[in-house]
């Protein structure tokens, strides 16, 4: 998903990114360019921005604006694949920074190289840390299929924090074939706290049973997250190509309807149009999902001036910009289809989900003078998802 804001860091040049990456934060007009040239050469492919990454894995952490750029490095190194980072990313699973440990068990996965025993050892070291660590060195190991550490692995599924025994669960079910523990992941895909199902989302998709497609599509969680579970089951080589058995169900997913997700009573918002409104912004996304169907049940006037008021004060805002977009096709509220031709021409990354639900408000309004723009996207987007809805609301079109 960072891919698609490399695009804010355009500015700086690999030149100037390197020469500033490895300086003394003292004699910069802002530190904090040190960590924006970190995420910046994660976009390069040169040797020397390489090892440039490489070496700021040793700047000193006393300084704030180094251990952040530290931080920030070993996750490049994860985007830029390179064997040649693993003996640092090794080194840094032994730092006492957790976000730098995190990260550098993300990289390692992401780079997904053939370990040695000795590493595979170091990984497993890992697992002794705070629980977001445990975590994100449980997740490493089912990713990269490491059988090594399945006899520690197994003994977490009981953990008494769910984000540990979900992880474990999906270990379990992905490496050693067990998808019987992944039941209980089930009824936490409608939990009450919005991190415990977004756990589940994110643990369904490592587990690689693509049986449980249809209750992770149904999760109060943001749309994104879903997708990104839901496309990691039915088109793992990311060549946005969907089995045609699983079409009709990553549609659903992608058109993000509230009338189709598990939703809570505790979710739902009262015909109250400053309640739906502030529910819009929440960060619960049960809470938005739950406002956002109340708005649905609107009369037509009433979502116009729902709508309406709420574009003029928050129309930057880009959750609040999708969910207004969605409504719109949803609703297929024609006297507002300007906000969707807007919102399939913003290229701003994170205005992309937004497009998305563009793509589909397009379908429902007909929009036939977007087909350019629609074609434009389905060749030239990064993000599956998009390309994706693009393409398949084009096969509908024709």
């Amino acid at each position: 998903m960072a891919e698609r804001f490399d695009v804010l860091f355009e500015g700086l040049s690999e030149e100037s990114s390197l020469k500033i990456l490895l300086s003394d934060p003292r004699d910069l007009p802002n530190p904090v360019d040190k960590y924006m040239a970190a995420t910046r050469l994660a976009a390069c492919s040169s040797e020397e921005s390489l090892q440039g990454l490489i070496s700021a894995v040793d700047l000193d952490p006393e300084d704030l604006f180094n251990r952040i750029t530290r931080r920030k490095a070993i996750e490049a190194l994860g985007r830029r694949k390179d064997v040649q980072a693993l003996d640092c990313l090794f080194k840094a699973l032994e730092f006492d920074d957790e976000p730098s440990v995190i990260n550098a068990a993300d990289s390692i996965t992401q780079i997904s190289a053939p370990l040695t025993e000795s590493q595979c050892d170091s990984l497993l070291q890992a697992l002794k840390g705070s629980d977001p660590q445990r975590r994100s060195v449980i997740q490493a190991h089912t990713r990269l299929g490491l059988q090594s550490g399945t006899p520690f692995i197994q003994t977490l599924i009981h953990d008494e924090n769910p984000l540990i025994s979900g992880a474990a669960r999906a270990f379990c079910a992905r490496v050693e074939g067990d998808l019987d523990q992944l039941k209980p992941l089930i009824p936490q895909l409608n939990d009450l706290q919005a991190g415990r199902r977004r756990s589940a989302v994110i643990d369904l998709g490592d587990a690689g049973d693509v049986t449980m497609l249809d209750y992770l599509i149904k999760s109060a969680v943001s749309m994104p997250l879903r997708a990104k579970s839901a496309f990691q089951l039915v088109d793992p080589g990311k060549k946005a190509e969907v089995p045609e058995e699983h079409i009709s169900t990553i549609t659903s997913l992608l058109q993000d309807d509230p009338r189709s997700l598990s939703l809570r009573d505790e979710w739902l918002s009262n015909q109250d149009p400053i309640e739906i409104e502030n529910n819009l912004q929440h960060r619960d996304e049960g809470k938005q999902y739950g406002a956002a169907l109340s708005l649905l049940k609107m009369t037509r006037p009433q979502q116009i001036e729902m709508i309406d008021g709420i574009r003029s004060r928050l129309w930057s805002d880009y959750g609040a910009n999708y969910l207004l977009t969605s409504l719109i096709g949803l609703g297929s509220i024609g006297e507002r289809e300007e906000l969707i031709k807007t919102s399939l021409a913003e290229t701003l990354p994170q205005y992309a989900k937004s497009r998305v639900a563009a793509a589909w408000g397009c379908l429902r309004l007909d929009l036939k003078d977007q087909l350019g723009l629609l074609k434009s996207i389905s060749t030239s987007s990064k993000w599956v998802p998009l390309k994706w809805s693009c393409s398949q609301v084009l096969k509908q079109f024709s």
